[in-house]
């Protein structure tokens, strides 16, 4: 079965329990989520002139973005260019990068970032006043441009978030977006919210929009031990899923390989040893002192993140180990101090003093190389429904995700869908969102399956996988939903409403994804590791696979025809509404 590439007008007709919207908004776009996609394409749109609303999960500055440590990489300094940055992108992708995407991230990505500084964001400079540059693994050369030493995300999210405020832009905190609106043609019409207890407006409500930008972030909280913070519940992808919008790339979860080690009951946010302090020279090594990557890679600790994230599993496997070490006391204390002041906070705060001994680390769940299948200018499978950063799958990562390309992929993609919003003919009047089909909504989990879902998770889909691991977590995984699904059937029972149940729910929504993608690839390839099939297959699998919901709440997959992603929909009026005289 192959994609057509055919958008589903009628959607699937599933929502989360919630009760009706109390109060409303209306724009001609709202944007969902805060990280460094969200604000930049907010800004873009406004200054457009479109009148945008940015809802966010908690406060504007609290997603993804602030924690990113590394950087953003561009072809920026003497030497570099846009091919090189294509050339280490495609190689780290594994072959399932979507060439024509990452020549436009590129290609783009260095005026890009030039723009960001232009709205605010400082990064380090030399003595010179030319921008400091540094290596990752994965990059032939040094082109991640970095701010505080590590912390980029803090002052990309800095400046961003100074200039929402400062140009006026409408913006709803403490919101938990729950479902897509759609109107009589099945195209976008807005979302509905939750707001929790706090700013302007509570409890739940809707944005009234022919535009809605999905920026939502990742899903890393599915599993136990992750970098993402806590908001980072795949909230956008089940939405997307439910409302009948195809994801792609799913089994591709990139897992951190050197994340602090809290000891193994260790759950929730772990602290992330940035790959910046393997580009200055750090070296992986086992209790004994020895550099187990060198020979495996020809860049040793500087490897593409599943290369390095194997090798330590591997080793850890070897030696009946829970950890490997992270050793850069040649650092010194003041390198330390100068280049990574917060993962030496962050190290320290924790015992560990890697200025005179060696940091355990161990890979975690850190970034979702796939997400909301979208084209060039993020549009989804569903007319007016647009996706950028972590919660889109673009095709840019492939198999992979290179090192600190996930900034400027928010950047470049987000100006993309601002442009392409901007650029549609005006509409004449507000969409009206037709009523939720007379069918029972989603059932909702009890909180506490939250935790039943990410040790499933992790013992089943987590860095080594096998048809038997995953044959397991879809069957316990199942049994979640079919629990629910039966209490709300024959007792009419569902969990109470409230963040902690939609987010369980929405946890469950793609931990099945992903399990059923996982299943359906029956090899080896970049951060999808299947013990039973250890090798890479261009024949069969150098293709994409894709997942949707059926009006039945089943799961349907499919392969892609080739690497390339197939079209989404063709573009449609969702650009500023029109006033009428």
């Amino acid at each position: 079965m192959t994609s057509t590439g055919t958008s589903n007008s009628t959607g699937t007709g599933i929502r989360l329990h919630a009760g009706a919207p109390g109060w409303a908004l209306t724009a001609d776009v709202v944007v969902v989520g805060s990280g460094v996609a969200g604000l930049t394409a907010a800004l873009r749109c406004q200054a457009a002139g479109l009148e945008t609303v940015v809802v966010t999960k908690a406060r504007l500055d609290d997603g993804s973005t602030r924690w990113a440590q590394g950087g953003i990489a561009a072809a920026l300094g003497e030497g570099d260019t846009p091919e090189q940055h294509l050339d280490d992108t495609l190689v780290a992708g594994a072959g399932l990068c979507d060439e024509d995407a990452v020549r436009l991230l590129v290609t783009e990505g260095p005026d890009a970032v030039r723009r960001l500084i232009a709205t605010g964001a400082h990064f380090d400079e030399s003595a010179e006043g030319t921008l400091q540059l540094t290596r990752e693994g994965g990059h032939h050369r040094r082109r991640i441009a970095h701010a505080g030493g590590d912390a980029t995300g803090a002052e990309v999210s800095r400046a961003l978030v100074e200039a929402v405020r400062s140009r006026g832009l409408r913006t709803v905190e403490n919101a938990l977006v729950l479902d897509l609106l759609t109107d009589a043609e099945g195209r976008t019409a807005g979302v509905t919210l939750h707001v929790m207890g706090e700013g302007q407006h509570d409890g739940v409500g809707a944005v009234h929009a022919p535009a809605v930008v999905l920026a939502t972030g990742g899903m890393g909280q599915v599993y136990s031990a992750t970098t993402n913070p806590a908001v980072s519940t795949g909230d956008g992808v089940a939405l997307a899923l439910r409302a009948g919008a195809e994801v792609s790339d799913l089994e591709f979860v990139q897992f951190h390989p050197t994340v602090l080690f809290l000891g193994a009951d260790a759950e929730g946010q772990q602290p992330l040893v940035s790959e910046a302090v393997r580009g200055e020279g750090a070296h992986v090594v086992d209790a004994g002192g020895v550099r187990f990557m060198v020979g495996q890679h020809e860049l040793a600790e500087l490897a593409p993140r599943d290369i390095v994230a194997k090798g330590i599993t591997r080793r850890m496997q070897e030696q009946d180990a829970e950890h490997m070490f992270l050793d850069a006391r040649h650092f010194g204390a003041d390198m330390w101090a100068r280049r990574f002041p917060t993962i030496l906070a962050a190290c320290r705060a924790h015992g560990i003093d890697p200025v005179t001994e060696p940091v355990p680390v161990a890979p975690a769940a850190h970034y979702a190389s796939g997400g909301v299948r979208t084209d060039a200018h993020g549009r989804t499978t569903v007319p007016g429904l647009y996706a950028c950063g972590e919660v889109a799958c673009t095709g840019v990562h492939g198999a992979n995700r290179l090192a600190s390309n996930s900034l400027l992929e928010g950047l470049v993609y987000a100006e993309r869908i601002a442009a392409d919003i901007a650029s549609a003919p005006p509409r004449t009047r507000t969409p009206v969102p037709v009523p939720h089909p007379a069918r029972p909504a989603h059932p909702l989990l009890p909180p506490e399956a939250r935790f039943a879902i990410q040790r499933i998770m992790t013992e089943g889909a987590g860095v080594l996988r096998s048809a038997a691991s995953l044959a397991r977590a879809a069957e316990q995984l199942d049994a979640l939903h079919t629990e629910a699904r039966e209490a709300l059937r024959e007792q009419g029972k569902t969990a109470e409403p409230g963040v902690d149940t939609w987010e369980a729910t929405n946890l469950l929504c793609v931990a099945r994804a992903l399990v059923a993608a996982a299943a359906r690839r029956e090899e080896t390839r970049g951060c999808h590791w299947r013990e039973d099939r250890p090798d890479r297959d261009d024949a069969a699998w150098r293709r994409h696979i894709v997942v949707r919901h059926d009006a039945d709440r089943g799961l349907t997959t499919h392969p892609t025809d080739t690497a390339h992603f197939p079209p989404t929909v063709p573009p449609f009026p969702t650009a500023p509404l029109a006033q009428e005289q």
